[in-house]
């Protein structure tokens, strides 16, 4: 049978790093890179078994790439602390090697747990992501934070789904959206794209009305609407704070 490598990244993921790894009893080595954490993530992961590589944040895409690049197998499957592999998964993971793989690479849908539910519309399931694939003809690419698998070949399709544990709570939520839309604009304007009104003002608008109503986020309820307004918010933030990188003097000298 074919060999796998699991490759992880973390930072502070002690309460999240246990449930990953078990999911993972079925793979041949765990790879971590973990940018510095504070807490007992480290620990836990090498007391379960874990080679763990200390490496400052290199950025999502840098960050993943060097924990496949510490992988002893060809066969890497790559998930963040916060995902769990299912059972139907697994399941159809060790059913794959038993025979020689016909593709590259193989992407799975990923289901999301947020606001006590799994969240199964407004555009979050089924969430498609390639996340097993052989090193030698795929790699982390992407734009930082929406990093993904670039792959030289054949992608096929497992069943099963990757569960995420994709917030803590909405607190979290609302910290990962402002992060995340400081990073986005620092992209946008390191690419020289220029601030626009227009897309300051109707961006939100349409992502609203998108992952509410015509990906129908209101199936899922409250949690459906406030993902949905959040997803407004984080557009809004994005083009904001690329205004202020091109507009605002910061030095005070005006």
């Amino acid at each position: 049978m074919i060999k796998i490598s699991a490759a992880i990244i973390t930072y502070n993921e002690e309460k999240n790093i246990k449930r990953c790894m078990d999911s993972l009893d079925f793979v041949d080595e765990i790879v971590i890179v973990d940018s510095l954490s504070s807490d007992n993530t480290c620990a836990i992961a090498r007391e379960l078994g874990a080679k763990v590589i200390d490496q400052k944040f290199l950025g999502h895409i840098n960050q993943k790439q060097l924990a496949v690049d510490h992988c002893t197998h060809d066969w890497v499957l790559s998930l963040d602390a916060d995902e769990e592999v299912s059972e139907e998964l697994r399941t159809s993971i060790l059913e794959l090697i038993k025979n020689p793989l016909a593709y590259e690479a193989y992407e799975m849908k990923r289901v999301s747990f947020h606001l006590g539910k799994w969240i199964r519309h407004g555009g979050w399931y089924p969430d498609k992501k390639i996340r097993f694939f052989n090193k030698q003809h795929a790699h982390w690419g992407g734009y930082n934070p929406h990093d993904k698998v670039i792959v030289d070949g054949k992608v096929g399709m497992l069943e099963g789904d990757l569960k995420h544990y994709v917030f803590k709570d909405l607190r979290h939520n609302i910290d990962t959206n402002n992060s995340y839309s400081s990073i986005m604009a620092e992209d946008l304007n390191n690419n020289g794209k220029k601030f626009s009104y227009f897309k300051l003002f109707l961006k939100p608008v349409g992502k609203f009305l998108e992952v509410y109503l015509y990906k129908k986020g209101f199936l899922d309820g409250m949690p459906g609407f406030i993902i949905a307004v959040g997803a407004a918010y984080s557009m809004f933030l994005k083009f904001a704070k690329l205004w202020e990188l091109q507009n605002v003097d910061k030095t005070g000298s005006n």
